[in-house]
């Protein structure tokens, strides 16, 4: 997890919940997976699809 050990991610909720609130914390981590489900999904598209992608569009 980047190299993070437990304290440094304790400190990291920490800060979170002082700077967005307690009430907005599942909200923005509902959206940080999605955007990350997202990346992951685009990423694991084979290179060949991409490329017929291309090819239709032109």
């Amino acid at each position: 997890m980047f190299n993070l050990g437990w304290p440094e991610v304790l400190i990291i909720l920490l800060a979170a919940v002082i700077i967005f609130g307690p009430k907005k914390i599942p909200e923005l981590g509902g959206a940080l997976g999605k955007t990350l489900r997202g990346f992951k999904e685009e990423m694991n598209k084979p290179a060949e699809d991409e490329e017929q992608e291309y090819d239709h569009d032109a």
